[in-house]
C-alpha cells in the first residue's frame, strides 16, 4: 500500500482523479476497453468532480456500483443509484453503467450484476474507507471468507450513525439496517485499487488499517494492505493521527 499525501481535500481529489485515471487509459491502451467499481459516498465528493474532467475515452469504460441500500426508493437523497447517476453517469460517456438496483428484487440483482461483474477483470476499483474501518458495506466483524461476489448484509450502529452524520437521512432511525454490498474478497480481485479517504472524521479509521498489527476483519480495510497494488490517498486531516514513521513506511 502506497499512501499520498495532500493538504486539502479538493487537491486529494484531483491527485486520486489522476491515478484513476491514467490506470483506465492504460488498460484502454492494451486492451481496448476498461472496467471499474466506483463507491460513493460524501468522501468521494472531490474525487468525482476531479474524475469527470479527466481526459479519457468514457465510451470504452465500463463502471460497476458498489453497493446499496435494500428496500430504499431510488429517488431517496441517499440513493447511491441516484449519486452515481448524478455525480458520475450523467458527465460521461460510458460504455455501460451496472447499477445495484435493488428494486428488482436482491436474489434478482444479485444474480445479474454478478454475471455482468464476472465477464472480465476488473481494472480499477475506486474503494473508500468507512467511519468504522469498514470497506464497502462489509462492517466489522468483516466476513473475508465470502466468494460470492455480493452479498446482504446487516449495517452496524456506527456505519448508519456515519450515514447519519452526512446528512443523508432525517434521523438515525431512518438510516436502513441492511444493505447489498460487494464482498471483500470480490473487492480484493481488483487489478488496482485507488482508496480516496479525505476528512477529519476519518482520521481514527486511516490510523487503525495502517497501524493495526495484523490484517483483522474488526478492522475490514486493513485488508487491503495485503493488495499488491493500492493507492491511498490522504489530506491533512484524515492523516492527522498517524506518526511520523507511520507516514516513513507508507508515503
Amino acid at each position: 500500500m502506497k499512501v499520498i499525501l495532500s493538504n486539502t481535500a479538493k487537491e486529494l481529489g484531483c491527485k486520486a482523479a489522476s491515478k484513476i485515471a491514467a490506470l483506465l487509459n492504460d488498460a484502454i491502451a492494451r486492451q481496448g476497453s476498461a472496467r471499474m467499481i466506483l463507491s460513493t459516498g460524501a468522501s468521494q465528493f472531490t474525487t468525482l468532480e476531479a474524475l469527470v474532467q479527466e481526459d479519457v475515452d468514457w465510451s470504452k469504460v465500463e463502471m460497476f456500483h458498489l453497493d446499496e441500500y435494500v428496500d430504499l426508493p431510488a429517488g431517496h437523497p441517499a440513493s447511491f443509484v441516484k449519486y452515481l447517476k448524478e455525480r458520475f453517469v450523467s458527465k460521461v460517456n460510458l460504455k455501460a453503467a451496472h447499477f445495484v438496483d435493488t428494486s428488482i428484487g436482491v436474489d434478482a440483482i444479485v444474480e445479474k450484476i454478478s454475471a455482468e461483474l464476472n465477464e472480465a477483470p476488473i481494472d480499477v476499483g475506486v474503494i473508500g474507507i468507512g467511519e468504522n474501518a469498514h470497506i464497502a458495506f462489509n462492517d466489522p466483524p468483516a466476513d473475508f471468507g465470502c466468494t460470492a461476489c455480493y452479498k446482504l448484509v446487516q449495517l452496524d450502529d456506527a456505519c448508519r450513525r456515519q450515514q447519519f452524520g452526512e446528512g443523508w437521512f432525517p434521523s438515525f432511525d431512518d438510516v436502513p439496517t441492511e444493505a447489498l454490498s460487494m464482498t471483500v474478497s470480490r473487492i480484493m480481485q481488483c487489478q488496482h485499487i485507488v482508496s480516496a479517504v479525505p476528512y477529519s472524521v476519518k482520521a481514527k479509521a486511516v490510523h487503525d488499517v495502517l497501524t493495526a498489527p495484523e490484517i483483522t476483519n474488526m478492522v475490514p480495510s486493513t485488508i487491503m494492505r495485503m493488495h499488491p497494488d493500492v493507492t491511498l490517498f490522504l489530506d491533512a486531516d484524515s492523516a492527522a493521527m498517524l506518526d511520523k514513521s507511520t507516514k516513513k513506511k507508507f508515503c
